[in-house]
């Protein structure tokens, strides 16, 4: 008995050890792919053409792609909130400042960027990949689930608006202003003044 456990962890020795090799070279380039934005988002795209694409042609699939839009909105709504809820934080004393002299507290996402982006494309992959399993090919009238999913995102925007309006938050970085540090005079920088 003891030799056929003995062999079973020989056996799995090699398929743990590539598993951990192959997770490492996932997560090596994976950290590397991390200040490479708009390359990112640019694969991302592709992906979602790619899904697309597949949908279009099989005509197939809805109920797939509506729980890939479900989940693509509850994502992007963890992007856009705040990570520590200003209702909530109001209730303990603590909130976002309202006026000028209040503390400065900078926006903080709960989902930040990288992970929103590694979600949706994983998402997008896994998503193609179960348009090959024809038992998840469910015939629905399309129609009323893209009227429902658009119903459900105006619903959940509009909300979301309302509370970065109530709250004065903005969760992007566009129009926002950038401070950069005092210029130096022409008397810091080792220029003479004239004493005329």
């Amino acid at each position: 008995m003891e030799e056929n456990g003995g062999d079973s962890i020989l056996a799995a020795a090699p398929l743990a050890k590539w598993r951990n090799d192959f997770s490492r070279a996932f997560q090596y380039y994976l950290d590397r792919s991390a200040p490479h934005t708009a390359e990112r988002w640019l694969g991302t795209l592709v992906a979602a053409s790619i899904y697309v694409l597949r949908v279009y042609f099989v005509q197939g699939f809805y109920v797939i792609s509506y729980g890939l839009g479900i989940y693509v909105l509850n994502l992007l709504i963890g992007f856009l909130s705040p990570k520590v809820d200003p209702e909530l934080e109001a209730l303990d004393g603590a909130s976002l400042p309202t006026k000028d002299s209040d503390e400065f507290k900078p926006f903080v996402r709960r989902l930040p960027e990288f992970k929103f982006w590694y979600s949706i494309t994983k998402a997008f992959v896994v998503a193609f990949g179960l348009t090959f399993v024809s038992m998840l090919d469910v015939p629905v009238f399309w129609p009323i689930l893209l009227c429902y999913w658009i119903f459900l995102f105006v619903l959940t925007t509009k909300r979301q608006i309302l509370h970065m309006i109530k709250y004065k938050y903005v969760p992007f970085d566009i129009g926002k202003r950038s401070y950069t540090g005092k210029k130096p005079s022409e008397s810091a920088s080792g220029g003479r003044v004239s004493r005329d």
